[in-house]
């Protein structure tokens, strides 16, 4: 559970630190397949605090792809390098992220598996 001491309240998050914290422990949690009771109600509360977080502050237009992925990319520190096994070399990667090329139908898929997005994040609108 966070505490207080690591800077994330039980009734919302303040900040991008506080997501970012609560994040990390559901990703946490989600990879125990032994969850206590407790520790599933935990991570029902910081994903439902999550989600309200990022409905307020995620900058992006809604069916814009490339706007979500490039957030992505900024909150788990990612670079262009390591979208290579799901969009393909790196010229492919730089033509998506500059608009130059849409996403496929297979890096679609791969980006959502791989990446944990939801597909629906990822299809223009």
């Amino acid at each position: 559970m966070l505490t207080s001491d690591q800077s994330t309240t039980m009734d919302n998050i303040q900040s991008e630190k506080h997501h970012h914290k609560a994040l990390s422990r559901v990703w946490e949690l989600m990879r125990n397949s032994t969850r206590t009771q407790a520790e599933n109600e935990e991570m029902d509360m910081l994903v439902t605090l999550v989600e309200a977080y990022e409905a307020m502050h995620v900058p992006m237009q809604p069916g814009d792809p490339i706007a979500f992925l490039r957030y992505k990319m900024e909150q788990e520190n990612l670079l262009q390098q390591d979208l290579i096994p799901y969009i393909g070399d790196k010229t492919k990667v730089s033509k998506v992220l500059n608009r130059k090329q849409e996403l496929t139908v297979a890096m679609i898929q791969r980006l959502s598996k791989g990446l944990n997005i939801p597909i629906q994040y990822l299809i223009p609108a």
